[in-house]
């Protein structure tokens, strides 16, 4: 069995102290070791961002990709080796700006994947502007006499655009957070966590005592089947709600899609029947480039 030693490296997470990201750091780990998967087994994929120094804080496979570009990074390596389990992690502005297109097509396509992303209304990094997810009124240095631009509505955003998998977590309901990690990644296609995780140092509106205050947990009994109803869910409380929003089992998986249009399993290991490409094929299709 895993522990989450197995998971720690040397380098000591340099977050400012009360960083709401040391909580999904946490839960991720206790998610993968209830699951017991071996760092080899698991890879990390982030973009840029406070959030996205996370894949350098655990001993795992991971890269530390380009700003918006965490997505078709983590879906490539998925793709390229279905075995390993795979969670790519973004802040708010690294997923819903620079990288929203990315975003929307991974909804869509539905990749066997997660996604965590750490929502903290403001772009820290860059020490503090506002995001996509920035509230009305906020004051930011970009933002002077307030940000008036509506704030991004994603969980209602990702049903839309077919999203299979969409929850809500807050890092300091860690217990839901692990339990909602594990089911995204028992889950066949390409699951979305939006995670609240205050900015101690940018973001003095959205903090720990504002959550604490806004957010509220779903309905004993609710289906998370029933897209109306996650979709009205989500307005009635203005997408301030934590849980599993909405799930849709029936949608194959990118892979299974793929490998039922090629009438079998779309990627093969190199055998002795399988013949490499020679030298000249290959020269002639680089030239067809040039």
């Amino acid at each position: 069995m895993t522990t989450a030693k197995d998971y720690r490296n040397d380098i000591r997470p340099n977050w400012c102290p009360g960083c709401g990201h040391y909580g999904v750091q946490a839960a991720i780990t206790d998610a993968v070791v209830a699951k017991n998967i071996p760092p080899e087994k698991l890879a990390v994929i982030s973009g840029i961002g406070c959030s996205s120094r996370i894949g350098g804080y655990f001993y795992a496979y991971g890269a530390h990709t380009t700003h918006g570009r965490a997505l078709p990074y983590a879906q490539g390596v998925k793709l390229a080796n279905q075995d390993l389990e795979v969670i790519a992690c973004s802040g708010d502005g690294d997923a819903f700006a620079i990288g929203m297109g990315h975003t929307i097509h991974a909804f869509k396509r539905n990749v066997n994947m997660t996604y965590v992303v750490m929502d903290n209304h403001v772009y820290g990094l860059t020490k503090g502007q506002a995001s996509p997810r920035s509230d009305i009124g906020f004051v930011t240095k970009t933002t002077p006499r307030g940000a008036f631009e509506t704030p991004l509505s994603i969980c209602e955003t990702a049903i839309a655009a077919g999203a299979t998998f969409v929850a809500q977590g807050y890092m300091i309901n860690r217990a839901e957070l692990v339990d909602l990690i594990q089911q995204a990644m028992d889950h066949e296609g390409f699951s979305f966590i939006n995670v609240f995780s205050p900015c101690v140092t940018y973001n003095k509106h959205n903090s720990y005592d504002w959550f604490k205050e806004h957010l509220t947990s779903l309905p004993e009994g609710y289906d998370p089947t029933d897209r109306a109803a996650a979709l009205k869910t989500l307005g009635e409380t203005q997408g301030l709600v934590t849980g599993l929003i909405y799930q849709d089992t029936t949608k194959p998986s990118f892979e299974k899609a793929m490998a039922a249009v090629n009438g079998g399993p779309h990627a093969r290991p190199l055998t002795e029947d399988v013949v490499k490409p020679d030298q000249a094929l290959f020269d002639s299709l680089c030239n067809q480039f040039k």
